[in-house]
């Protein structure tokens, strides 16, 4: 096997090649951002895929039987435009040029997002959108393309949930800082329920599909991730390993509260922890159809216990000051 990973250098991409390493396959990730871990090095070759030439050249030369295409613009804050995100429409559009062109690739998956179709129920079918953000859209397009490109290897598109995990890129920044800090205030009333991933199962379920029957995985589209979760446990989890103590919960109305002064501070250019529109992420359940891929390749080996052990080991080395205990 010779595993091609685009994007091997981000959050995904560093466990996913962390596992493909234990199969003694030939690896090369190309990426423009440098590797994480020192030993994957070796695998790594800068390349932007938007360069088509480039890509369609390495590409050619090491002849992969396994494509893993995870190369992407994510973030979905601020005023975006289509743009914005060329590298998920025409670096996918490349890629796709490339495999064409090289006639070695057996199997292909292309990662999509949850948001190709968000916030509108369930898509009553894989080409059902309805794109939340930009970003959304521009995933969208790259599931369009993949379909189109009349490959004549097998794809598989994964629309992955809410990751979290060792190497996760905001977090340490964003959600673990506040909850090391003991800045994080639940909201209380009616439970909250989401699709989250940890990476480790992310990674298994990937895996899994580049080992499936051709007719299992073939043209489909799977969810990654986890059973949908309360979550008010996944953060409740983080806080007692992260501090030794479970979250203050806080009535809704005072968490709203909180979000509008956010909002006039944010205003001001001064970041506070709550704003409107974190209290709406905080307050909204958002789940994802799971059940397909729960029920074509089993239950995920890691719970929940475990990945945030894992993770706030990796916290422990690389960002100590946001666990409190020994």
């Amino acid at each position: 096997m010779k595993y091609l990973v685009t994007g091997g250098s981000g959050f995904i991409g560093t466990n996913l090649i962390e596992c493909l390493t234990e199969r003694n396959d030939e690896i090369l990730n190309l990426d423009i951002a440098d590797v994480k871990l020192d030993s994957h090095r070796k695998y790594w070759s800068a390349c932007d895929i938007m360069d088509r030439a480039k890509l369609i050249k390495i590409v050619a030369g090491f002849e992969p039987t396994h494509v893993i295409h995870l190369a992407a613009r994510t973030d979905t804050e601020g005023k975006r435009s289509l743009e914005d995100y060329l590298v998920n429409t025409q670096g996918t559009s490349n890629l796709l040029d490339a495999i064409k062109l090289c006639g070695t690739v057996q199997r292909l998956i292309i990662t999509s997002t949850q948001f190709v179709h968000q916030f509108k129920g369930f898509p009553k079918h894989d080409e059902d959108f309805e794109p939340y953000t930009v970003y959304g859209e521009s995933k969208m397009i790259s599931e369009k393309l993949t379909r189109s490109a009349n490959l004549s290897c097998s794809w598989t598109i994964i629309r992955p949930t809410n990751v979290w995990g060792p190497w996760h890129l905001r977090y340490p920044y964003e959600f673990w800082r506040v909850i090391g800090k003991g800045l994080y205030f639940h909201p209380g009333g009616a439970p909250v329920t989401r699709s989250y991933g940890y990476v480790g199962n992310i990674v298994f379920q990937m895996t899994a599909i580049l080992d499936a029957p051709l007719d299992t995985i073939s043209g489909q589209v799977y969810y990654v991730g986890d059973k949908p979760l309360d979550l008010l446990e996944w953060v409740n989890c983080f806080s007692v390993k992260q501090t030794g103590k479970k979250v203050k919960i806080l009535p809704r109305w005072m968490i709203r509260c909180l979000g509008f002064v956010g909002d006039i501070l944010l205003l001001g250019g001064i970041k506070f922890p709550i704003t409107s529109t974190r209290y709406l992420s905080m307050t909204s359940s958002n789940t994802a159809p799971m059940e397909k891929t729960l029920k074509t390749f089993g239950s995920p080996p890691y719970s929940l216990d475990h990945g945030v052990e894992e993770t706030v080991n990796w916290l422990k080395q690389y960002h100590p000051d946001l666990v409190k205990m020994a």
